[in-house]
């Protein structure tokens, strides 16, 4: 099995035959930033299959509608915010079948998608997270999900915010999760590890890819240091720049 850390949220997970991606966005999109990650290219009968977490600019682009003109075999799983009429997509040159393509989603909610099983959860920010098992593999990618704790907003408003988390988070407790993607933003400063913390005290996900950092990867191995318990340092995968590839081996 192979991911790739295109940038900040998005990912690619090729697992046997089928390509999964979440949260792609053009690198020029969010103001301030300039991504760099890539997408590459498949054979045009690969079964693809797009996530899109919510409408944020920098995890969602309609643009990866334009794939479908080359994939046959392409599929996507949006946020129900992220929905376009019929008027907009004929309006913006998108292929007149493309809406057969696209299954919009709701949080808390189980779907199949061929041979996808995906379940959401709720987001403490917009839209859903994704939980999709798929081969005999289990993927989890949190999207905004986070338990953003913000210096200032107040006791009842961060209060609120962790008890919501930590409901969603242990609704896949149980769960098996090969390979996860959870936020450690840095805007968040001495609260930036909050959300990653509670997902590896109570989840078994086997590899967590820290996302959702603005191109600042440098707290992850400071994080690595700071967790006594060794067994759960070494969960966490280390990031350090766009378009990484990383090998997980199967058990």
């Amino acid at each position: 099995m192979q991911v790739i850390f295109i940038h900040h949220s998005c990912f690619l997970v090729e697992v046997d035959d089928k390509v999964l991606i979440f949260d792609w966005f053009a690198g020029d999109r969010v103001n301030g930033y300039q991504f760099h990650g890539v997408i590459p290219e498949y054979e045009p009968d690969t079964p693809i299959y797009v996530f899109a977490s919510h409408k944020h600019q920098d995890h969602f682009d309609m643009d990866v509608l334009h794939w479908a003109e080359r994939y046959k075999n392409i599929h996507y799983i949006f946020s129900k915010d992220c929905k376009l009429s019929p008027n907009f997509l004929k309006k913006h040159g998108f292929l007149s079948d493309i809406r057969e393509k696209i299954l919009y989603v709701g949080a808390c909610e189980k779907y199949k998608v061929k041979d996808l099983e995906i379940e959401t959860l709720r987001s403490t920010d917009a839209g859903v997270a994704f939980y999709v098992e798929t081969n005999g593999a289990t993927f989890f990618h949190a999207g905004d999900l986070n338990n953003w704790r913000w210096e200032g907003a107040g006791d009842l408003i961060n209060g609120a915010m962790e008890k919501n988390y930590k409901g969603q988070i242990q609704r896949i407790a149980k769960k098996s999760i090969n390979i996860a993607f959870v936020p450690m933003d840095p805007r968040l400063e001495q609260y930036q590890t909050l959300g990653i913390d509670y997902f590896l005290q109570n989840t078994s996900a086997e590899y967590v890819f820290p996302m959702h950092m603005w191109q600042d990867y440098s707290a992850i191995s400071q994080y690595k240091r700071k967790i006594s318990n060794a067994a759960m340092a070494e969960r966490i995968v280390e990031i350090t720049h766009e378009n990484q590839v990383f090998e997980i081996q199967e058990e």
